[in-house]
């Protein structure tokens, strides 16, 4: 099958055939006919298979075939990243270059002008993340209530950021005749209530969920956690590597990484969101270009980096889920291309692997370098359950009593024992007499005698009458 067996306006014939487009993927080719009839689609499919035109197409034929001659806001698609609104706004352009359609981004990080004439003058499409849009429309920039079709894409990474309850509130501002497209890599459970409630009768397609496995070549690599930056540069020198694309976990690890590489002689770029729109925009440019080989980035870039000549992904933190392994190593074997797949994992990793195993259906293959002086710890095999509760040093016990430790008390006896046989009562002391104790003097048995006081009478009579005693 070819793009022309679609019913496509001639200009957009036209815009596939110079953007190289020659036959459709299986997601366009599920998706573009119900796209074009009006339904409402439910899509998963594999990064890198064409979920963007699949939906960006009908878009632009619903807009050529039925113009309206007062310009406003008609379709709206929601994105998780700035990167992603990018990719989806070029594809855009792209597709429309021999139309008048117009199309804008409103993301956070860079200016609000541009974004509310964009949106005050009616531009046909708005790619937007849901933050700053609901910004607009409390600002009374953006006005929804003339939109005609809403598309999320990347659903569940929208579910994962905290954005159900914004996406929600746009869903309210929205008209409810509306045709409703949602496109994701995974489909999480939580979304079937969204969907059930703001969707009509979709049509759900489940395309190739394993379709990287056919394109990307996996390895582990154990390794001590000491020496993931070590082996990351040997990993570098070692393979032939074209575009290299490194993830980390968190914004301070990928800064870390980026400079150690940098020290090593290596040109690297980073990539996360402590960095301004127009820093992430250069390095996204240049790293397509090829001015730097390697660039170290989060999971902000999973969903967002457009580039099909990147050779091997390189996962310098395993995520924290399955799917978001699957996002990641997506980004290398495009377009029916090769790419590998690597990651440095280390004993705590056992269960995320599983995990990862059990989704790709497959074991993935365990790694070592020759060349690499490894520790004992990352020689060691990963072992999880009992064999690793096994092989725990455990402290050594104890022979003799400590010497500080207080003496061990006798245990009472308990149960029947204690019953039948009670304990005898302690013996009663007994009373001594008080009369017969003598009294004591303190002063008398020093040897001092005292005298008696002025003012106390005398019990005789004196025997001089009328002198006082003394």
């Amino acid at each position: 099958m070819s793009f022309q067996d679609f019913p496509l306006h001639d200009r957009l014939q036209r815009a596939i055939t110079s953007a190289g487009y020659l036959v459709p993927t299986p997601i366009q080719v599920a998706a573009i006919p119900l796209g074009l009839a009006g339904s409402d689609v439910v899509g998963t499919a594999q990064t890198g298979t064409g979920k963007t035109a699949a939906f960006v197409l009908p878009l632009l034929q619903r807009l050529l075939t039925t113009p309206i001659t007062q310009k406003r806001t008609r379709v709206l698609i929601l994105t998780p990243t700035r990167e992603l609104a990018e990719q989806i706004h070029a594809s855009i352009q792209q597709l429309a270059a021999h139309t008048s359609i117009r199309s804008a981004t409103v993301y956070g990080g860079v200016g609000m002008m541009p974004q509310q004439r964009a949106l005050r003058n009616g531009t046909e499409i708005i790619v937007a993340c849901p933050g700053r849009l609901l910004d607009h429309v409390d600002r009374g920039n953006a006005d929804l209530s003339q939109v005609e079709c809403l598309v999320l894409d990347e659903a569940d990474r929208m579910l994962d950021m905290g954005f159900l309850p914004p996406i929600t509130r746009i869903v309210g501002l929205v008209p409810v005749q509306r045709q409703t497209m949602l496109f994701s890599a995974t489909f999480a459970p939580e979304l079937n209530s969204f969907v059930d409630k703001h969707l009509r009768e979709p049509a759900r397609l489940d395309i190739d969920l394993h379709a990287p496995a056919n394109t990307v070549e996996h390895a582990l690599y154990p390794v001590h956690a000491l020496q993931k930056t070590a082996l990351l540069k040997t990993l570098l020198r070692t393979l032939d590597t074209r575009s290299v694309l490194i993830f980390t976990r968190t914004k301070h690890r990928a800064n870390h990484v980026a400079e150690h590489l940098n020290r090593a002689g290596f040109t690297v770029g980073v990539l996360h969101s402590n960095r301004s729109q127009n820093q992430r925009q250069l390095v996204l440019d240049g790293f397509r270009r090829g001015d730097f080989p390697c660039l170290v980035a989060t999971d902000i870039a999973a969903r967002g980096i457009d580039v099909t000549s990147i050779s091997h992904v390189i996962n310098y933190d395993i995520p924290d889920t399955a799917d978001a392994y699957i996002h990641r190593i997506g980004r290398t074997g495009r377009a029916e291309q090769t790419g590998e797949a690597l990651t440095l994992v280390t004993l705590d990793d056992a269960r995320t692997i599983r995990d990862i195993e059990r989704e790709l259906q497959e074991p993935i293959e365990k790694r070592y370098l020759p060349e690499f002086e490894y520790t004992t710890e990352a020689a060691a095999p990963a072992k999880t359950g009992r064999a690793a509760q096994a092989e725990r040093p455990r402290p050594p016990r104890r022979t003799e009593p400590s010497q500080l430790s207080a003496p061990r008390k006798e245990r009472k006896p308990t149960g029947i024992a204690a019953v039948s046989a009670p304990a005898p009562a302690p013996a009663r002391k007994p009373l001594r007499d008080k009369s017969a104790r003598p009294q004591r003097n303190p002063s008398a048995a020093k040897g001092y005698t005292c005298a008696p006081s002025r003012n106390a009478r005398p019990r005789q009579a004196s025997a001089a009458p009328g002198r006082r005693s003394r």
